[in-house]
C-alpha cells in the first residue's frame, strides 16, 4: 500500500454502508465511497457531520447542510495550502491520499543532483501535485482542460505563495497538449498524469480511460529526457488494477530507460482502526 501518513489537517473518523465520514480541519463531512462495504463502526460519530452529500438516482446529487460552515477553507500540508470547497458532484478540491504521491516526488526531485528540474502534470485539476513539485524546486508545466479547476489552481498557488515559481499553467486538451510539445522539442525530467475514466476536453474531445490511456502514456515517453526522474500514473477506474498501469510503463519506458515501476492502492487509514480506505492506484518508475 501506499499510505498517506502524514496529514494534520485531514482524517476519516469512520467508514461504512457506503460511506466515509472525514475531519476536514473541523468540518466534518459524509460522502459516499462505494468501496466500503462493511459496517460504520462509531454510529454516534456520524451524528457530527456538518454536511452529507446525497447522490441522486439521475446522476449527480446534492449537499445537505447542518451548520453552517465556510464556503471554503483551507488545507495545509508540508508548506502547500490549497482550498476545500464542496463541490455540486461531491469532490472538495483535493484528494488526501495523493499526498503520499507529493512526498514521494518531492523526495526525487529533492534527491537528484540535477539543475532546472522540469515536470509535466498532466489533467492536473487543482494542482496538489504541481505544488509539490514547485515547493521542492522544480518548474511545473500544469495542464487541464477546464477553466474551472485552473482558475481553482491559481487560487491556491496564490494561497502557498507559489506565484513566483517558474509555473505555466495551460487550459487544452491533454492528448493535444502532448504531441504539440513533441513537435516542440520539449522534454520533462518528471511526468505525472491522473486521467479521468471519462472525461471531454474544451473542444468537445472524448476521453475514454480503458480505449485511450495506452496512447497517452505511449507519447509521453517521448517527452522525457535524457535522464528523467520520475513517471506517475495515477488511476481512479474501477476494473484497471495498478498491474495494468504497471505493465504500460513496462512496455513504453523501460526498454528506453530500465529502472523499476512499482504500483500500489493508495490509502488513507481510518481513525481508532487498523484499517484502511483504498483511493485508487498508483504507478511510479523511477530511474
Amino acid at each position: 500500500m501506499f499510505v498517506a501518513k502524514d496529514l494534520t489537517d485531514y482524517k476519516i473518523l469512520d467508514a461504512g454502508k457506503g460511506k466515509k465520514l472525514e475531519d476536514w480541519k473541523g468540518v466534518i463531512l459524509s460522502r459516499p465511497d462505494p468501496q466500503v462495504i462493511w459496517p460504520v463502526s462509531s454510529p454516534k460519530l456520524w451524528h457530527k457531520a456538518d454536511a452529507v452529500y446525497h447522490r441522486s438516482d439521475k446522476g449527480g446529487g446534492e449537499w445537505e447542510y447542518f451548520s453552517n460552515i465556510p464556503e471554503r477553507w483551507v488545507f495545509s500540508y508540508k508548506g502547500i495550502r490549497m482550498y476545500v470547497k464542496p463541490t455540486g458532484f461531491k469532490h472538495t478540491g483535493i484528494f488526501p491520499e495523493q499526498s503520499a504521491n507529493w512526498d514521494w516526488m518531492r523526495n526525487k526531485i529533492r534527491g537528484s543532483n540535477k539543475e532546472n528540474i522540469k515536470v509535466l502534470n498532466l489533467f492536473a485539476y487543482t494542482g496538489g501535485a504541481s505544488l509539490a513539485c514547485l515547493s521542492a524546486g522544480a518548474s511545473v508545466v500544469h495542464v487541464d482542460s477546464a477553466h474551472s479547476m485552473t482558475a481553482w489552481f491559481k487560487e491556491n498557488l496564490a494561497l502557498s505563495e507559489m506565484e513566483k515559481r517558474p509555473i505555466r499553467y495551460i487550459v487544452e486538451d491533454c492528448v493535444k497538449f502532448v504531441l504539440r510539445e513533441q513537435r516542440r522539442g520539449n522534454v520533462y525530467d518528471g511526468i505525472i498524469m491522473d486521467p479521468p475514466s471519462y472525461g471531454r476536453g474544451k473542444s468537445g474531445e472524448v476521453w475514454k480511460m480503458e480505449k485511450d490511456i495506452y496512447n497517452l502514456v505511449s507519447e509521453c515517453s517521448k517527452l522525457l529526457s535524457k535522464n528523467p526522474l520520475f513517471f506517475l500514473i495515477n488511476s481512479y477506474t474501477t476494473g484497471l488494477s495498478n498491474v495494468v498501469m504497471d505493465n504500460m510503463i513496462m512496455k513504453t519506458i523501460i526498454p528506453k530507460y530500465k529502472g523499476k515501476v512499482k504500483g500500489d492502492t493508495l490509502c488513507l487509514p481510518i481513525e481508532n482502526s487498523k484499517t484502511y480506505l483504498p483511493c485508487g492506484t498508483a504507478s511510479r518508475w523511477e530511474r
